[in-house]
Formats: structure tokens, sequence, C-alpha cells
């Protein structure tokens, strides 16, 4: 049970784009996961991305149906193509046509304090679905303050669209 009194110091970081959902947090512990647990709740997470070394054990997660994917990086790097690929995948099965729920579900991803790898992979998420790349650095720097350092924006900056927009040409 969650003492009314307590809560989470740094609130993980909603952030919406068409018909997805990603909460982007620092990392949990194991004496304060229930505060996570009950915001992962509000927001009908059905997944948690792990992108950091393990500090908290995901029985409790496990028990609620919540599946944690442990796809740890370096910090202040870009993910590795392994990474990025079961990511992707990951978005699509959760997000893509025909993959609503009602009422929606949400991907939480973290890392330690939920500034770099987590933000990064949303980014990845956004572009994907047709934000410029860019675009996609504002949109998460105006959700949550400090995300991305220059290395981490410059892979952001670089990357390239994975899938091609239905109906438009590709320029190669």
């Amino acid at each position: 049970m969650v003492n009314a009194q307590a809560r989470l110091l740094n609130k993980p970081a909603l952030i919406e784009y068409q018909n997805m959902k990603f909460l982007i947090s620092d990392a949990p512990s194991d004496s304060n996961l229930a505060l996570y647990i009950a915001e992962f709740e509000q927001h009908n997470v059905k997944d948690v991305v792990r992108v950091c070394d393990p500090t908290y054990v995901t029985s409790p997660l496990d028990n609620l149906g919540i599946k944690v994917h442990d796809w740890p990086f370096g910090d202040g790097e870009g993910p590795p193509p392994a990474i990025i690929r079961e990511w992707l995948e990951l978005v699509k099965s959760r997000f893509g046509k025909d993959q609503g729920e009602n009422p929606p579900c949400a991907i939480a991803v973290h890392c330690v304090a939920g500034l770099g790898r987590a933000p990064l992979l949303v980014a990845l998420a956004l572009i994907e679905a047709g934000m410029t790349q860019e675009d996609s650095i504002a949109y998460l720097r105006e959700r949550r303050r400090g995300v991305l350092n220059s290395k981490q924006s410059k892979f952001i900056l670089d990357y390239k669209r994975k899938k091609s927009r239905k109906g438009k040409c590709t320029i190669m």
C-alpha cells in the first residue's frame, strides 16, 4: 500500500503523440517501487523498458501483468541496432494499426535519471510516427526539462526513419 503522504521526487513525464503514450522516468528502487506502480496503474502501463542496470526486483510488476524489458545500453550513448529493433517492435505491437486498447495503454521507459537513454528511445518512436528529428527533441524538452545531451541529440538528428510513410515518396 502506498503512503498517502509519499510522492515521487521526480514525477514521470507523460509523452503523448497520435495514439502513443509513454511515461519517462528515473529509475525506481525497491524502496519506492510502489510509488512508480501507482503512476503506472494511473496511465495503464503494460510494459516497462529498463535501459540501465537493474535497481529493483521486477516481481511486483510481473505480478500485476506489467512486462519488464531489460535493454541496457551505455549512459550518454545511442542504443545499438538490436535494441532499436526490439524497441520499435514493442511500440508497433502496442500502438500499431489495430492495436489500440480501450482505455489506451502506455509504455514506461526509464534510465537512471530519465534524461538521456529513456527519452532517446521515445524520440525514435516519435520520428517513426512522422515527427521530424528536430521536432522530437523540442517536443521532449518541452515535457521533461534537461533531456538529451549533445551526443544523444546528434544521434537523433542523424537517425533515419526505418519505415516509409505510406503514400509518401522516399528520396534516396
